[in-house]
């Protein structure tokens, strides 16, 4: 295998580990992967995509070894739906040749690298999936108006367990949303809102699977069933999370004599 031919490996060995980094379905992280292999002429090459791995091999007439597979593990993994439109922008420039391998490396590099959107963009967001959430489950303007606030707060939680605990993502979570209801009493207690119900669901709703159930089910459904079970399982423990840590708090605060 000469040089080029592994710079074009290891090139779609690193986009495809940023896809699945970023939630994107097997389908996706397969087609693009091959995708890129193909427009740089590596023509023979097979990807195997799960969710904590990437498995390409590759059938090269100028090696003297015939067949060389390389493997790439994956730990961790968020929703990135700009990251995954950049990559999929970036294998499909490679296939109409309007870049060169030397572009596409540095681009690649680029992607991994940059914070997609500013820290107040996403606490924003953070903020509006609450509030509007809030809003569609019956809530009143105050508490529309309160959530924004149990948004923002929990959000920046989340960012402070992330950045000095780091615990595996099932605690984080439980936490989360653990805080988020407490915020939500708290805050209806001293009439900050009307009802603690909607606000605690809007603000629940940050956390919520909802791009991985529906890479799950698309999964399933193109036959690539142990990454879609899998992808379900995760979902599905999430979820657990979720429901746990409001439970807890909700528990704790009608032992404490507070009406439900």
């Amino acid at each position: 295998m000469n040089v080029d031919e592994k710079r074009v490996l290891f090139l779609a060995l690193k986009a495809g580990e940023l896809l699945l980094k970023s939630g994107a379905e097997t389908a996706r992280v397969e087609s693009t992967t091959t995708r890129i292999c193909r427009s740089c002429g590596v023509n023979d090459a097979d990807v195997f995509v799960m969710p904590t791995g990437l498995f390409l091999t590759v059938n090269s007439e100028n090696s003297q070894t015939a067949v060389q597979s390389y493997i790439k593990r994956i730990r961790g993994s968020r929703t990135d739906l700009e990251r995954i439109s950049q990559l999929n922008a970036l294998s499909r420039q490679l296939e109409e040749k309007s870049i060169t391998l030397e572009e596409a490396e540095i681009r690649v590099e680029q992607i991994g690298h940059e914070m997609q959107f500013p820290f107040l963009i996403r606490l924003a967001g953070a903020m509006m999936i609450a509030g509007c959430f809030t809003i569609m489950f019956n809530g009143s303007l105050m508490d529309f108006f309160c959530s924004l606030l149990v948004g923002a707060l929990t959000y920046l939680f989340q960012i402070k367990l992330a950045v000095r605990l780091q615990l595996n993502w099932f605690v984080e979570t439980f936490l989360c949303c653990s805080f988020a209801t407490a915020m939500a009493l708290i805050f209806t207690r001293f009439h900050l809102g009307d009802n603690f119900d909607p606000i605690i669901i809007g603000s629940l709703m940050i956390f919520f699977p909802g791009v991985a159930i529906t890479n799950a089910v698309r999964d399933i459904l193109a036959g690539d069933t142990v990454s879609g079970v899998s992808r379900a399982a995760d979902a599905i423990l999430t979820a657990l999370s979720i429901a746990m840590g409001a439970a807890v708090v909700l528990q704790i605060y009608s032992g404490m004599g507070g009406v439900l």
